[in-house]
């Protein structure tokens, strides 16, 4: 058995409201020297065997076909 971590964000030219929201509350708490914050997912996929190749390339079809929206979002992909 083995674990990949997927971690899904928002490309870098798309707007994020939900990350400045919690910019905008960092400095309401105290927190002046945070300049931004992106938000994102986190999956955490365990597979029956081990995290070959061929696992690690179709776990990026799953991230592309069902966890990440490909015309607004990027993935990774690691070990876990």
């Amino acid at each position: 058995m083995s674990r990949v971590v997927i971690d899904v964000m928002l490309k870098a030219e798309i707007h994020d409201p939900q990350g400045d929201a919690i910019t905008e509350s960092a400095h309401r708490l105290g927190y002046g020297d945070v300049l931004s914050v992106r938000q994102g997912k986190r999956f955490e996929v365990e597979i029956s065997g081990p995290a070959d190749e061929p696992a690690r390339e179709a776990m990026a079809k799953l991230a592309s076909d069902l966890l990440a929206n490909p015309v607004i979002e990027e993935f990774t992909l690691h070990l876990a």
